[in-house]
């Protein structure tokens, strides 16, 4: 069945992790869809780097989090926070490519 995360997650966020960093957070509603999520590897860095047109290398990190029910990815910021040309100083409104990510899980 086909999915999109604004439909399964409770929170989809990006925030500054730092000057030069981008942390985006994405947390479901609920524990038995997360393993079923994490079990199909729905996000990696492949498809993320492509969802966001940057390099895999520039992905620092990508984990799925147990305990927060969450994915937690980490990326270089392309412009550093507070830089000439940076247009979101906070790193708040990077997530939206993620709003509409859908992805097939079997049933």
């Amino acid at each position: 069945m086909k999915y999109r995360l604004q439909d399964v997650a409770s929170v989809i966020r990006s925030k500054n992790a730092g000057p030069y960093e981008l942390c985006f957070d994405v947390i479901f509603i609920d524990e038995e869809f997360y393993q079923r999520a994490k079990s199909a590897a729905i996000i990696t860095k492949e498809n993320f780097a492509h969802l966001y047109g940057i390099g895999i290398d520039q992905i620092l990190n990508l984990v799925y989090f147990d305990p927060a029910k969450a994915i937690k990815i980490t990326i270089e910021r392309p412009i550093s926070s507070g830089a000439l040309g940076e247009k979101d100083v906070y790193g708040a409104q990077q997530h939206r490519p993620l709003i509409q990510f859908e992805f097939t899980l079997q049933e």
